[in-house]
């Protein structure tokens, strides 16, 4: 089952019968630093129901951050005609759609490519085997622990996005691990000496935290 993110400037959200198929639903706000603050997720949902302009701007916002996750909006027929491509979205779903018709839709973005995105096989080389543990560049074989996997899983799974140390060090190693941000800083050192020529591919934000570059960047940028 899914990790669906709810973006909604409203305190109930607008799909919570979804935890009755299996789904995690967590919600945030429209505020910036909730969203920069975003847990990991597999889905989100974007309410537009009764803030138009706010949601539009939090889409725009997602855009300009590199969300890479399937995007869906919940929407009103009065705002349908507002909806464009603009908006980056995969799919859209009324308020007044059945539980088995969103449970559906999102499966469907589950199980589908996001349109237009490029495979980060095609740009990087980089290949992650989510049945074996194993993750390739440029078809050599890394040998990883567990937790640099995970890390460059994360990464891989957000191409361009960037995260905080303390983003990586909740979603990767989990809320309840009391170590320092240090150790996120060992393992992406670590995960660049294992890449070798292909290091580049974590970049470091200065003051900020680490992103994973498709392009193959240089490794820091202010």
């Amino acid at each position: 089952m899914a990790i669906v993110l709810c973006i909604s400037p409203d305190a109930q959200n607008p799909l919570s019968a979804l935890d009755a198929l299996g789904h995690q639903l967590v919600q945030i706000s429209f505020d910036p630093q909730a969203l920069s603050d975003a847990p990991r997720h597999d889905v989100v949902v974007l309410d537009c129901r009764h803030n138009l302009m706010g949601a539009k701007s939090v889409a725009r916002i997602l855009q300009a951050a590199g969300w890479s996750k399937p995007l869906m909006l919940v929407a009103s027929e009065s705002v349908l005609a507002a909806i464009s491509a603009d908006w980056a979205l995969q799919d859209f779903v009324l308020e007044s759609a059945s539980l088995g018709e969103v449970d559906a839709r999102i499966r469907i973005l589950l199980d589908s490519p996001v349109h237009g995105a490029v495979p980060m096989t095609a740009v990087t080389g980089l290949v992650i085997d989510l049945d074996s543990f194993t993750a390739k560049v440029s078809g050599r074989t890394l040998d990883l622990t567990f937790k640099e996997f995970e890390l460059l899983r994360h990464l891989n799974e957000n191409p361009g996005r960037v995260f905080s140390r303390e983003q990586l060090l909740s979603e990767v190693w989990g809320y309840d691990y009391f170590g320092g941000t240090r150790t996120v800083d060992v393992h992406v050192r670590r995960l660049r000496a294992k890449l070798g020529e292909f290091e580049s591919l974590i970049g470091t934000v200065r003051n900020v935290g680490y992103r994973l570059n498709p392009d193959g960047k240089s490794a820091e940028e202010n």
